[in-house]
């Protein structure tokens, strides 16, 4: 009997091939687009050159700032990275309380589903303004902002992975007689720890775009301030580096949060293909 196309996979090999064709695909688009543009006008930067890139990468990761005497990218991603994490830290915390609660309780389930579920509508960007009246310029702001981007989507999130446990693992704890507190560390707590670095993952595409809005209006240091920074001279050799560094850095923190889930949780991946 043939084999359908839906039952076939790749090999190892052939996935870490197909895998990386699309990155050279485009990588092969940019450098004859760069090609062609340059060559119809040498002065042309909207893509500028590989050459002109590494040129780029060289002096803002290696050569000291002449100003402050900093490795620029290196001082840029540091200080994005502390506001990052900041706010992935407390709105990781808030999604587990409020998803906890909301998903075991139902008078708290009432009570706070509905304004969650507002909260999550609010256009986070809206009310940048806002936070910058009420929290100011500083560092508080921009965690705010990312905090108020994600968590109530998180909530949501866990509040339904909460609700979506077996009912009988509930009525079994407490025919042996567990009360609420034990049934919730024993049984719901370890079920919902991987399902929160899950949407933990989900969620850093948005948080970075967060942190980078928040650090592109009012910042002094960070990859966002940097991008809006040199914009205005049309320095897209410095702007591209920066994005594939930012997709880089998100890309391995999806990594690291995907490997801790797999150490820390190997029964919940159990039958998963490698996502």
């Amino acid at each position: 009997m043939k084999k359908r196309v839906i039952n076939r996979f790749p090999g190892q090999g052939a996935a870490a091939v197909l895998g990386l064709l699309p990155f050279l695909l485009l990588l092969l688009a940019y450098a004859w687009g760069s090609q062609v543009r340059l060559e119809a006008n040498p002065e042309d930067k909207l893509l500028p050159a590989m050459s002109s890139l590494a040129a780029a990468v060289e002096r803002v990761a290696l050569e000291p700032n002449r100003r402050t005497g900093e490795l620029q990218l290196w001082a840029d991603s540091a200080a994005s990275l502390q506001r990052l994490a900041a706010g992935l830290a407390v709105a990781s915390l808030l999604a587990l309380v409020t998803g906890l609660a909301t998903g075991m309780v139902p008078y708290v389930r009432a009570a706070l589903a509905p304004f969650v579920r507002v909260l999550s509508m609010v256009p986070p960007m809206a009310i940048l303004p806002i936070l910058f009246i009420v929290f100011g310029l500083g560092e508080l702001s921009k965690v705010v902002l990312i905090v108020l981007g994600i968590a109530p989507c998180m909530m949501r999130d866990l509040q339904q992975r909460v609700m979506e446990l077996p009912s009988e693992q509930l009525v079994k704890a407490q025919t042996l007689g567990a009360h609420s507190g034990q049934i919730l560390w024993r049984v719901v707590l370890p079920q919902t720890l991987p399902r929160l670095i899950d949407s933990l993952r989900l969620n850093l595409g948005p948080a970075f775009l967060f942190l980078i809005a928040a650090e592109a209006i009012a910042a002094e240091s960070g990859l966002g301030y940097r991008i809006f920074l040199v914009r205005r001279y049309l320095a897209m050799d410095t702007i591209l580096p920066y994005v594939v560094w930012i997709t880089l850095l998100a890309f391995l923190m999806d990594l690291a949060l995907r490997g801790v889930s797999r150490w820390a949780f190997p029964w919940f991946h159990q039958g998963q293909e490698r996502a």
